[in-house]
């Protein structure tokens, strides 16, 4: 919620609806380390790393996606990636 805070948008807070899904979700996954969306109703941003990650450090790698995103036009620089970013701090 800090990237949020930092940015005028309200903080999130727990949904176990959208937690069961997700919990769900990597189950279906365990072992396999299938990076893929899992199409539902929800917007998902995923992370992988070659060591443990925690979700802090998840949310640190999107968040830094800030710098390649502006907000006059609502848009990523050329050739940059920022959606995850915008995952993170858009109101829904």
């Amino acid at each position: 919620n800090t990237a949020r805070a930092a940015v005028g948008v309200g903080p999130l807070t727990w949904d176990d609806n959208v937690a069961g899904y997700a919990q769900n979700y990597a189950n279906q996954h365990v072992g396999d380390c299938s990076l893929v969306h899992s199409g539902g109703p929800y917007g998902e941003n995923l992370a992988m790393s070659t060591g443990d990650m925690s979700g802090t450090a998840a949310v640190d790698l999107w968040v830094a996606e800030k710098a390649d995103y502006n907000y006059e036009s609502n848009s990523c620089a050329d050739g940059k990636v920022c959606g995850h970013y915008t995952q993170v701090v858009w109101r829904n």
